[in-house]
């Protein structure tokens, strides 16, 4: 019986629900606190609070958990387990404890307020802890497992901790092209038709256009 009643709640705590703007599966908390532009993914165990917007068909992961001040741009993909904190403790106060224990939690308007922002077309892996006030540019990997401290480079790949980058993706009339090509900003119908540029291989290539 126990377990039937289990599967039961597992079954609609697992449920998928579907807006005009996101599709929601299992459980997650703090949906009010996010903006969606469209065609979002939120999957189980997801966390949000604070001031959110993810971009348009962006998806998250199993279990993100994102806090604070947060823009996260359009196309982007984020991994199981990736952790968003823009804000922290206090760190230069008698003491970084702020909870509800000590002065009836007095001290919360000590913590720091930091700003998240997420470029376009970012790929954030799996485990990813992203920290403090940090811009992410457009194009760029997080690889898994990384804890981001600082701010990092357009179309550049970081990995490590504290992540360091390890190459640009492209050569820099490559990244140029693709930032005046904006193609996040098109229609789907328009970038239906440039749909070939998606499909060609740029490791060796000294144009998107060649």
């Amino acid at each position: 019986m126990r377990l039937f009643v289990k599967k039961i709640l597992y079954f609609f705590l697992n449920s998928i629900k579907k807006t005009d703007k996101v599709i929601l599966s299992g459980f997650s908390k703090g949906i009010q606190n996010v903006t969606f532009e469209g065609k979002n993914a939120v999957p189980d165990g997801c966390n949000f609070s604070g001031n959110i917007k993810i971009g348009y068909a962006t998806t998250l992961g199993y279990r993100n958990l994102l806090g604070g001040t947060i823009s996260i741009g359009k196309y982007c993909q984020l991994g199981v387990d990736v952790a968003l904190h823009a804000t922290n403790h206090p760190i230069s106060y008698m003491t970084t404890y702020i909870n509800q224990n000590l002065f009836k939690g007095e001290l919360k308007q000590l913590k720091e307020e930091n700003n998240i922002m997420i470029g376009h077309d970012v790929w954030i892996g799996h485990g990813v802890i992203v920290v403090g006030n940090v811009t992410i540019g457009n194009g760029a990997i997080l690889a898994a497992g990384s804890v981001i401290t600082k701010d990092v480079a357009p179309y550049s790949i970081v990995a490590g901790v504290p992540a360091k980058e390890i190459r640009k993706r492209f050569s820099d009339t490559i990244i140029q092209e693709i930032e005046t090509l904006q193609w996040w900003n098109k229609s789907e119908l328009e970038i239906e038709k440039i749909k070939p540029l998606f499909f060609k291989d740029f490791s060796n290539r000294h144009s998107i256009y060649e």
